[in-house]
């Protein structure tokens, strides 16, 4: 499979689904599979980079994860931390900046704590952007967004007929991210999941029926591939593109 690298997609997302349907698959318990989920990350952050995708957004943890079971949580928690003080020199070598979305300030403090720190130590790398949603939920977003809008409408410092996609954009945790180009979900489900409701408004949608340890570079490829044989309109028509 030959990839064409001036149509590589500048911003892929991706669901990564199935860690715990992946270990029970094996006898083993959830924690396994969200251990071996961090592989994962690690194969496609790399090829990533090396295919030259500017953009790579990951859904770690969503608002309404918070209604699994405390241990599952915790070990989510941990393993984050300890990832982020593992990846850190790696992001350093490639040239890669961390950045994160969602609602921050309500993870537990020593998440928080080492999220800054590396991104603060990444903030000067440019080769690509790899964004953790974490406490992150698309409709919260909006919430979050509109709410700051309303506020700001409400003390004459925004005219309302002045609120438009722009103004929008610049009160969401993705302000700074530009749409997404390719979403990509793991383990055979076929929805959306509350993810990056305002970005991915054309973006083209890719489901494997892989569970997320199981993704490689292949995947990644297979997807990319797809992508890159889809004619991307974005309202108009065929006749207009080709001319």
């Amino acid at each position: 499979m030959i990839l064409e690298p001036s149509n590589i997609p500048n911003h892929i997302a991706i669901i990564m689904d199935g860690n715990g349907r992946w270990a029970k698959a094996k006898g083993k318990n959830r924690l396994f599979g969200h251990r071996n989920g961090v592989k994962a990350v690690q194969k496609t952050v790399e090829e990533s980079t090396r295919l030259g995708v500017k953009h790579l957004t990951l859904y770690a943890f969503s608002t309404e994860n918070w209604k699994r079971p405390q241990k599952e949580i915790n070990t989510l928690m941990n393993l984050l931390v300890k990832s982020l003080k593992k990846e850190l020199e790696q992001m350093l070598q490639n040239d890669i900046r961390l950045n994160a979305i969602g609602n921050l300030s309500k993870l537990p403090l020593s998440v928080q704590e080492e999220l800054n720190q590396t991104i603060e130590k990444t903030k000067k790398n440019s080769r690509m952007t790899l964004t953790l949603a974490l406490n992150y939920g698309g409709k919260e977003e909006l919430t979050h967004a509109f709410r700051e809008i309303a506020f700001k409408v409400k003390n004459n410092i925004i005219s309302p007929e002045n609120v438009d996609e722009t103004i929008i954009n610049k009160h969401l945790y993705t302000q700074n991210l530009p749409d997404v180009d390719l979403l990509i979900r793991t383990s055979g489900e076929q929805r959306i999941s509350n993810f990056l409701l305002w970005k991915i408004a054309y973006a083209e949608l890719y489901f494997l029926d892989i569970l997320w340890p199981e993704f490689n570079e292949t995947h990644l490829h297979l997807a990319i591939h797809n992508y890159q044989n889809r004619e991307r309109r974005f309202g108009k028509t065929s006749e207009q593109l080709k001319a």
